[in-house]
């Protein structure tokens, strides 16, 4: 140990004459403890529910979509889902079919706009995990006899939002109509093309803005409400590492364009005909994530003010110490002390402070977030948030980026006491002594 430390451990223990300056310490740890601790709580906070989110999205929708670059349907989706299965990374590929309508429930007659998904069932289940939000009914888009149906009759199934139905007081069972409006106007004269249906599952991932506008029906009654014939609107497709989507989509673009390629100087493939092009799941919900993480580190940076409150206590105790040891500074420079020496020793003073406070902080947001990811402590309405306990998710950079600031602060509020500190002269320092 060099003695700069050994003397600054020494000016930190309590007298009787210096306790006032030694209570100041502690308040100055207290007040970097509980800095360190808020900001690991909340940036662990902010990354679950992040994660709760991200889960969620991911789960509804697929990891890539391939569309048309000129929107325009997709006929011959199964030689592009055969020529995406040679792709690195695909898991599995679907086509849909994505539009908007009309929803009228019957007999009632109470309507709402809608967003219609036309999916495959079965490809459906290998690329998204929709079949695990229904909470009430079953998965079941076909086209069979249901209770209700007159004999002789048969009913498509349509699956529903919850939110969406809620806001309809539609329940399952019940027969509700979609009309596509696309093309129309006021005034105009056609008739819109609608298709009646049964509610056979309603579902709910946690996202108001899916539950609240989402239906989905099978892929043959999209095409027919939709006027599509064989057209599909894209292809989803999952991929085996979720975090590298945008990658893995640049691929799939790379093997389309090539694809492409061969296709018109053969002159023989219509399914490479047109031009396609990728939006994976992080862009389609850019917006959201990006304002995510502004939120995150904004409050990192508000959160920081309580460490800087705490390094004011660090000058402040380190200038009433500098004040008190002016003969015991004196005394060290006659005896041979650099400023530079003494500058160093009330660094190590306040920067232990520092130190003490950042680790005891790490330690109590860590016994925190802890509790609450083990035991659930603070529960959440599950009527209004899609989660019922507080989400926590606890990363090592946070950890470290936390740990990092708050030292680097206490360190840089050594300096100016420390500088003032080696700039005194032995001479008079000592002289009234």
């Amino acid at each position: 140990m060099s003695y700069e430390l050994f003397i600054a451990q020494r000016y930190l223990r309590s007298k009787r004459r210096t306790r006032f300056v030694s209570i100041i310490t502690y308040i100055s740890v207290g007040g970097v403890l509980v800095g360190v601790a808020a900001l690991v709580i909340v940036l662990s906070l902010f990354n679950g529910f992040e994660s709760e989110v991200r889960e969620r999205i991911i789960g509804e929708r697929a990891h890539v979509h391939v569309l048309s670059i000129h929107n325009k349907p997709i006929t011959h989706y199964n030689a592009l889902i055969a020529r995406l299965a040679q792709v690195d990374h695909v898991v599995a590929a679907t086509p849909f079919v994505l539009s908007k309508a009309m929803l009228s429930v019957l007999p009632d007659g109470s309507s709402d706009g809608v967003v219609v998904i036309g999916i495959d069932p079965v490809r459906e289940r290998r690329v998204t995990e929709i079949t695990k939000h229904v909470v009430f009914g079953s998965f079941d888009l076909d086209v069979r006899p249901r209770p209700g149906d007159q004999p002789g009759e048969t009913s498509p199934g349509l699956l529903i939002g919850r939110g969406l139905a809620d806001g309809l007081g539609v329940v399952l069972g019940q027969k509700v109509a979609l009309a596509n409006l696309q093309g129309m106007s006021i005034g105009t004269s056609l008739v819109p093309t609608v298709k009646v249906f049964r509610v056979t599952g309603i579902f709910e991932t946690g996202l108001y803005e899916y539950d609240s506008s989402f239906t989905y029906i099978s892929l043959p009654d999209a095409q027919r409400l939709f006027k599509l014939e064989d057209g599909v609107t894209g292809i989803a497709v999952r991929v085996d590492d979720r975090n590298r989507a945008r990658l893995i989509a640049d691929e799939i673009e790379t093997a389309l364009q090539h694809a492409q390629e061969n296709a018109n100087a053969a002159g023989v493939d219509p399914a490479f005909e047109d031009t396609y092009y990728t939006v994976d799941w992080m862009q389609q919900h850019k917006t959201l994530f990006r304002w995510m993480t502004i939120e995150k580190w904004l409050s990192f940076a508000v959160l920081n003010l309580i460490i800087l409150v705490a390094a004011f206590n660090i000058v402040s105790t380190l200038i009433m110490v500098v004040l008190e040891k002016t003969k015991d500074i004196g005394i060290l420079k006659s005896m041979g002390a650099t400023s530079k020496s003494v500058m160093k020793i009330f660094i190590c003073q306040g920067s232990v402070v520092g130190v003490v406070g950042t680790v005891l902080g790490c330690l109590v947001g860590f016994a925190a977030c802890w509790a609450q990811e083990t035991f659930q402590f603070i529960a959440l309405p599950p009527d209004i948030y899609f989660i019922n306990a507080l989400p926590i998710r606890m990363e090592v950079v946070d950890f470290v980026s936390v740990a990092v600031g708050s030292m680097a602060i206490c360190t840089l509020a050594t300096i100016y006491p420390a500088w003032k500190a080696a700039q005194l002269a032995p001479v008079e320092a000592i002289r009234y002594e």
